[in-house]
């Protein structure tokens, strides 16, 4: 199955469209076709995506849309509706349903909430460069409002409560950098690159051009980087 590049958040109704599938954002409304996903691990359910079973896709859209949500909600870009944020965090879930391969060392939600973060940043990145605008104009609504030592963030003031789902946790800009810093230390030149590439949105094809690279050296790079990251992130968890 060929899924289409292009990944359409439609808040007006509440749905949204991917590969030319149109999505209900209200899981309440779910397909009963879809129950039978419920019982399978996320990473089955993005190989059966990969065969071409369209309600696979359905059902996983379903499943990290608040997820996507949540982390879009986290940034405030001056000048720009928030919910273009959001459509760039559902064009990162696409990526990561489109090129995830399956490895007993990583899981999909790791590989996910990595596009999905860094297709945010770098959407914010490049409309700032776009408008002229510094870095700094825009700001995490997870950030302590007085100081750092402040458990009170804007995100607290504006919805009266924190966000307690665990799908729903984010990695705020600091947590982000900090990932990023961690990450740089951890992998190889290659890695680095081929990541930096990847996240740009270049095909694994593009990228070993690119590097002058076998498309299998690309793909193992990048099995690499979900092996560490994965890592990683079960440490950071653990040390919580």
């Amino acid at each position: 199955m060929t899924l289409e590049k292009t990944v359409l958040y439609n808040v007006s109704n509440h749905a949204c469209t991917v590969g030319g599938i149109l999505v209900s954002a209200d899981f309440k409304t779910i397909d009963e076709n879809l129950i039978d996903f419920i019982q399978l691990e996320d990473e089955e359910i993005v190989e059966l995506v990969h065969k071409g079973e369209s309600e696979a896709l359905d059902y996983l859209i379903h499943k990290y849309r608040n997820f996507v949500r949540a982390k879009a909600r986290s940034y405030f870009l001056i000048g720009a509706d928030k919910e273009d944020i959001v459509q760039e965090g559902m064009i990162g879930l696409y990526k990561a349903i489109r090129d995830f391969k399956e490895d007993k060392l990583s899981s999909f939600k790791a590989f996910a909430e990595l596009c999905i973060t860094r297709q945010i940043i770098t959407a914010i990145k490049t409309a700032t460069r776009q408008k002229h605008i510094p870095l700094n104009s825009y700001v995490s609504l997870d950030k302590p409002i007085y100081d750092e030592e402040s458990d009170r963030t804007l995100m607290d003031v504006i919805s009266g409560a924190k966000v307690m789902d665990p799908e729903e946790l984010i990695i705020n800009q600091e947590e982000f950098d900090h990932i990023e810093v961690k990450m740089s230390e951890l992998l190889s030149d290659l890695e680095r690159k081929v990541l930096a590439l990847y996240l740009d949105g270049q095909s694994y094809q593009e990228i070993s051009e690119e590097l002058n690279r076998h498309v299998k050296s690309i793909d193992n790079a990048l099995q690499r980087v979900k092996r560490k990251l994965e890592r990683y992130l079960e440490v950071r968890e653990f040390s919580l």
